[in-house]
């Protein structure tokens, strides 16, 4: 039987990484920023590559429009994760699609770079892509 201190212990640092992105998805489908906030480096950024630049996203207003009750859950789904890690600095990149609820908002592409504090992993950078509905989802239907 596996103890939770021995499970702790067998993780590799890429499985601690995805958990922290597993956490920033789960917080914003619950809606709840504080969870998200806790995955979040002070003083994190996050961009869209887009035609004319990579304007930079306001996250306090971003975390505020999490934690704002809206009629429909942001479903944020994620695929074909790589992580990379070296000491302290971590790199993911993964496709994904955004849904307000049942249905399908935009997909792409994220970029994620994520840095180990002492007190676990934190996304310090987010950058994405939009490419509207043109999305290529996994046959699963993600």
């Amino acid at each position: 039987m596996l103890t939770a201190v021995s499970f702790a212990a067998a993780q590799t640092p890429e499985d601690e990484v995805r958990s922290v992105i597993d956490m920033f998805f789960d917080g914003m489908r619950a809606g709840d920023s504080t969870m998200v906030r806790s995955t979040l480096l002070k003083g994190a950024i996050a961009q869209r590559a887009g035609e004319t630049g990579l304007p930079t996203m306001d996250f306090e207003g971003f975390l505020t429009a999490i934690g704002t009750p809206h009629d429909e859950v942001w479903d944020e789904r994620i695929w074909d994760v790589l992580i990379m890690v070296d000491g302290r600095l971590a790199s993911a990149w993964m496709e994904f699609a955004f849904y307000l609820g049942d249905t399908l908002s935009h997909c792409g592409v994220n970029s994620m770079q994520l840095y180990r504090t002492d007190s676990g992993w934190k996304i310090a950078y987010l950058a994405d892509t939009n490419r509207g509905k043109q999305c290529n989802l996994p046959p699963d239907g993600n």
